[in-house]
């Protein structure tokens, strides 16, 4: 991976980023409507799901920072971030639009009760999580600089 400038790195994790966290989710998704949502409700079931998939989602994004070895410069990990972010946005609305066939403001509306709030706070945390993985010193960031990881 090391031949590829690091924009181009930092677009490739955010699109694998993206990937398998979509995967997973929909997944959870699958399992939270099926046996979940009937049995606890809607926001519980989205309270029960929204932390197993935050913590898969920095699993992944830590493991993909260091597969495609993206510094931890801001504007790399943001680029990362935020295409991974645009193209969860686009599915979502692909999949309520079409595979629900809701409107484009009828999917919106989605954002106005508590399990859509919770799901779009979550879907912001998974933005931002390769950010904040970048100020946190790791073992490999002290391998590189000759540290000791705190």
């Amino acid at each position: 991976m090391m031949e590829h400038q690091p924009i181009y790195r930092a677009m490739l994790a955010g699109c694998s980023y993206f990937g398998i966290v979509f995967a997973v989710g929909f997944l959870l998704g699958v399992l939270r409507v099926l046996f979940l949502i009937p049995r606890l409700g809607e926001t519980a079931a989205v309270l029960l799901e929204l932390p197993l998939l935050l913590t898969l989602s920095w699993m992944v994004c830590e493991w993909l920072t260091a597969h495609f070895d993206i510094p931890t410069a801001f504007s790399l990990r943001l680029a990362m971030g935020a295409l991974a972010f645009a193209v969860l946005m686009l599915a979502e609305l692909g999949g309520s639009t079409i595979g629900f066939g809701r409107s484009l403001s009828e999917h919106l509306e989605q954002y106005r009760r508590i399990p859509g709030l919770l799901g779009l706070a979550g879907q912001i945390a998974f933005a931002i999580f390769p950010v904040i993985q970048s100020t946190i010193p790791t073992s490999r960031d002290a391998q590189r600089s000759g540290r000791r990881p705190r």
